[in-house]
């Protein structure tokens, strides 16, 4: 599970990291989703498997919990996630209208 895991995370970062290395503003902004995706299945790799752990409830005779920080850290890391997102696609926008195309090559051949 942890090949897995490991898999999956450096396929979304491979992939956001060429995305935004690409010359289209759009696929840069993907490109910077990937990475937070990536980002977050990360953090859930390293918080372990909870399968064998109990909620983090004090009862008696149970010795594992299930630590919750990193399930925070991954809900602040979607929210932060989503105002970057919405930063970006109204930067995309405002680009847009003012050179009239999503090309990064073709916005600056004119400086």
């Amino acid at each position: 599970m942890q090949f897995l895991s490991a898999l999956i995370v450096a396929l979304l970062f491979a992939g956001g990291t060429y995305l935004i290395f690409q010359r289209g503003f759009v696929r840069i902004l993907f490109g910077f989703s990937l990475i937070t995706h990536a980002a977050n299945v990360f953090i859930l790799a390293m918080s372990g498997e909870p399968g064998t752990k109990a909620s983090p409830i004090i009862t008696e005779g149970v010795t594992q919990y299930v630590d919750p920080l990193p399930q925070a850290l991954i809900l602040t890391a979607i929210v932060i996630g989503f105002g970057v997102t919405a930063y970006l696609v109204v930067l995309l926008y405002r680009l847009y209208r003012d050179t009239e195309t999503t090309d990064a090559m073709e916005m600056y051949e004119d400086s």
